[in-house]
């Protein structure tokens, strides 16, 4: 199990992750002009020579530079990992695809294990939009606000509580395909609040999933409720008492 710590600011994230080999929370780094000049004195220094089964590249498209720690949402601005040498290898395109899985004996393609992360902070953290930031296609998302909206056609954050052992029912459900990999989803999101450090560290060892903690203030979270221009705003106190019982709650 592992545990992430995100802090989202008031602007909203713009990059979405995808599957791909530049993923697109990536992109934009691999395009700056700090990767690309130490791109030109790596392969300066080291030739186009792949480092793992020696072979000369020959063609300036199969040259590829790999990062053996994997760039990820939590460290594409950590310079200590996205721009240091040591932290690279040149590789050329059959070596660099072997490494990452994405054929076997050279044709046949891997299918990828499904990730599932549990997003938890307290309320007006912003978990739903970091979620809807990185999520892709086919994922899975278990978000109790929209379930119950999905089962009430109620507005958001309108939550009936004649319903909740039959939201509740639902979302075990959705755990126990998460938890037996169920389906064809690509991965899986559990949005939460998950203030009890040993609520959320067995959930998470019982589906395999990671920690990613959307980390907010009481006070950002008092202002993003003022100013949220939703169900929450128009029921401020009812929503300020949920904040403070996550912060008397909460344990790292």
């Amino acid at each position: 199990m592992i545990k992430r710590t995100l802090r989202l600011e008031r602007k909203k994230w713009k990059e979405k992750s995808g599957d791909i080999v530049a993923q697109e929370f990536s992109k934009k780094f691999y395009k700056s002009s700090e990767w690309l000049t130490l791109r030109e004195q790596i392969l300066l220094e080291r030739g186009a020579i792949c480092e793992k089964c020696g072979q000369a590249i020959t063609e300036s498209k199969h040259i590829q530079l790999h990062h053996i720690k994997e760039l990820t949402i939590q460290n594409i601005d950590d310079v200590m990992t996205t721009l240091n040498p040591k932290n690279i290898l040149v590789l050329c395109q059959t070596c660099h695809n072997m490494i990452h899985g994405r054929y076997c004996k050279g044709a046949v393609r891997k299918v990828k294990p499904k990730k599932v992360n549990i997003v938890y902070g307290p309320p007006m953290a912003g978990k739903t939009s970091l979620v809807m930031d990185y999520m892709q296609p086919g994922d899975l998302i278990v978000d109790m606000d929209r379930l119950y909206k999905a089962m009430s056609f109620m507005p958001m954050y309108n939550k009936p509580n004649q319903i909740k052992f039959n939201v509740l029912a639902v979302r075990n459900l959705l755990l126990d395909h998460i938890k037996t990999r169920y389906g064809s989803f690509t991965n899986a999101w559990i949005v939460g609040g998950y203030a009890n450090k040993v609520d959320r560290e067995r959930l998470a060892k019982e589906l395999g999933a990671e920690l990613i903690f959307v980390e907010a203030s009481k006070e950002d979270c008092y202002y993003r409720l003022e100013y949220c221009n939703d169900y929450r705003q128009e029921h401020q106190e009812e929503w300020r008492e949920y904040i403070d019982k996550w912060f008397e709650e909460y344990r790292k």
